[in-house]
């Protein structure tokens, strides 16, 4: 079975179109892939219909995760070897 398909060519600024390369590579998805997705979904609701995201944590999750990273590193932190001894050391 042959798939028809047609080629649809326009023009986009250079940074917002080497942005969303970037994008989809990171999605796993190239230019072609991720514009068939978006349009056939498009059709499917009837509307532009979802929007796809890469995870970018914000200022406060980076802040955490570096201080989760210094507090590993860090040989003064208490360290439990188990769940319920960490909640023996809060009942104190």
């Amino acid at each position: 079975m042959a798939i028809n398909t047609s080629n649809v060519s326009f023009r986009i600024d250079t940074d917002i179109k080497n942005q969303a390369d970037r994008l989809f590579a990171e999605l796993g998805l190239n230019m072609t892939t991720a514009f068939n997705i978006f349009l056939r979904q498009t059709v499917r609701e009837g509307s532009i219909p979802f929007s796809i995201t890469v995870n970018t944590p914000n200022a406060e999750t980076i802040a955490a995760m570096l201080e989760a990273a210094r507090i590993v590193k860090d040989p003064s932190v208490q360290r439990y070897s188990d769940v319920e001894e960490a909640l023996m050391e809060l009942k104190r």
